[in-house]
């Protein structure tokens, strides 16, 4: 008689389906297409709200960085060198990228618009996406919660009507770290099908990201370690799904690799991004006052972990509650980890420890008006962590209203409404006390805003179509305000244009437009002849602008 082998459990057919609640840990439900339907119709409402409010009363390019983005999307397309040349070597293009479809109507570029439209969609599927991730860990009554906390966020809701990056990166995350989870939990079941359909998603979710953000780096980075892991576990699902394994890898390093090549392309050095003109050292060697020692929290770890720490419960909570939401938070995890559930949440807690090193190591400070220097700069990036705040905390009151309703049933049955009503509150109170994130872009703005005003003023004075020489880079939203088209100016972007304007000022441009001491003031210093100074514009905290027509006559 031959040997009994033993059994093996087969693996599931490639065409098995997505897992089913039995499936997955005790209790949890993936989200149902009705219910993130409803999410959606919500945050389309808030955000909207939103929109209409920053529009009205012209909050949308109080940010210089929105007012920057915005004008590397129109330089694009409107340019005299037009191309990817005009992406600049520091940002990562896909922001600029988004908005091409909508930069080309001068109104929405001079209002803002052009960066909002993109904003607010990633908002929509930002609230999407959490609520669908946050169900597969808690119920649906508490998945409402997370989402609401989230979604009602005053400082969100104001980035989602801007240029900026964060509503993108927040969308790219969620979504990153959900797609992930389905991951782990089809290798599990071993739905083959699923496993290669969502590695292939997750692909093109860190090439967006890695495109977006460096942070999306680290986190590409991240998951494809998490995605190697459970397929090496999993030697039999993983020799099913190699092929799919291999574009995966190729995707996720398409973006970093491309930026490499562009930056040597068209900057010279396939680092320029980390130590160019415009790197974030570089900023913060011209911005620090002369003499002064680096800003708290460089090389000093546990002073940039106290301070990227409070900067996040800052911008999610109103008052001082940002400290009960963090240690929430906190304990929720610790229960989250021990239980049966996916671990793969812990990346929600990524941009914890890289802001931690950007502080230390990477020339990013942040301050906030609560911690010493008591002053406002990139506080937004508190805001990465909002996701995982808002998920855990969530997960802890429902951890706690389970535990003691099983004594008190009314103390369950009320805890997620009264949960709601005070996410509605921390709302309105962030609203009345200004939001940290737009405080910041109101303070910082008055000092920019104040000499862009008169400079447009002065812009528009000038006979149409004639080229003006300008270093764009501080003050482009004067050329935004006034209307003019970039390919009207002459900026550092246009390279070979720009060296022969800088040889001889009054023979290239009609005006030319020198702020404080940039290239602009050292080529009139060195080349002043056939140019008249027609005015000299001055305010506080800002180098002057001055103004000069060039008397030789231009085609």
């Amino acid at each position: 008689m031959s040997p009994v082998r033993p059994t093996r459990r087969p693996l599931r057919p490639a065409y098995a389906p997505e897992p089913t609640p039995a499936e997955l840990a005790p209790g949890i439900h993936p989200a149902t297409r009705q219910e993130t339907l409803t999410l959606a119709l919500g945050a389309v409402v808030l955000g909207f709200f939103a929109l209409s409010i920053s529009a009205s009363r012209g909050l949308m390019l109080l940010y210089g960085d929105a007012v920057a983005h915005l004008a590397k999307a129109r330089g694009l397309i409107d340019s005299n060198t037009p191309g990817l040349g005009q992406l600049g070597s520091v940002w990562l293009p896909l922001p600029h990228l988004l908005m091409l479809p909508f930069i080309g109507r001068m109104d929405w570029w001079q209002n803002g618009m052009a960066g909002a439209w993109p904003s607010l969609l990633c908002y929509i599927l930002s609230v999407m996406g959490l609520y669908r991730l946050a169900r597969r860990l808690m119920s649906p009554r508490w998945s409402i919660v997370a989402a609401a906390f989230f979604g009602m966020n005053a400082n969100l809701l104001y980035l989602s009507t801007t240029a900026m990056t964060e509503p993108l990166f927040l969308a790219l995350l969620i979504w990153t770290v959900l797609i992930t989870m389905e991951f782990v939990d089809a290798v599990h079941i071993a739905a083959t099908r699923t496993v290669t359909g969502h590695m292939l998603l997750l692909g093109f979710l860190i090439l967006f990201a890695t495109m977006t953000r460096y942070d999306g780096w680290i986190l590409g980075a991240a998951v494809w370690c998490v995605v190697l892991w459970h397929l090496w576990k999993t030697p039999a699902v993983g020799r099913q799904v190699i092929q799919g394994f291999i574009v995966f890898t190729i995707l996720a390093l398409a973006g970093p690799l491309w930026w490499f090549w562009y930056e040597h392309t068209y900057s010279h050095d396939w680092l320029d991004f980390m130590r160019g003109p415009y790197s974030a050292e570089a900023i913060d060697r011209r911005t620090a006052p002369p003499g002064s020692h680096k800003y708290w929290g460089w090389h000093n770890p546990a002073w940039a972990l106290m301070l990227y720490a409070r900067t996040a419960q800052v911008d999610a909570a109103a008052w001082e509650t940002g400290w009960f939401i963090a240690a929430a938070a906190l304990w929720a995890s610790w229960q989250a980890w021990h239980s049966k559930l996916n671990k793969v949440w812990l990346l929600l807690w990524l941009p914890l420890p890289f802001y931690v090193y950007s502080e230390s190591y990477g020339s990013v400070p942040i301050f906030i008006p609560q911690l010493y220097p008591h002053s406002f700069y990139n506080s937004r990036y508190g805001m990465e962590m909002l996701p995982v705040l808002a998920v855990f905390t969530a997960y802890a009151l429902g951890e706690l209203a389970s535990r003691f309703g099983k004594a008190q049933p009314l103390v369950e049955q009320f805890a997620q409404p009264i949960a709601l009503m005070l996410v509605v509150l921390n709302t309105i109170v962030m609203l009345h006390a200004t939001p940290l994130v737009l405080k910041e872009a109101m303070v910082n703005s008055r000092p920019r805003v104040a000499i862009e005003d008169p400079l447009a003023r002065q812009l528009v004075t000038f006979t149409p179509g004639l080229p003006i020489l300008m270093e764009t880079s501080d003050h482009v939203g004067a050329v935004q305000q006034a209307g003019i088209p970039l390919k009207q100016t002459i900026q550092p972007s246009d390279y070979d244009l720009w060296r022969a304007a800088v040889n001889d000022p009054a023979g290239t441009a009609a005006y030319v437009i020198a702020i404080g001491d940039d290239d602009v003031a050292k080529a009139v210093k060195a080349h002043p002849d056939g140019l008249t100074e027609l005015s000299i514009l001055c305010s506080t905290n800002q180098p002057c602008v001055r103004i000069y027509q060039s008397t030789r006559p231009k085609n």
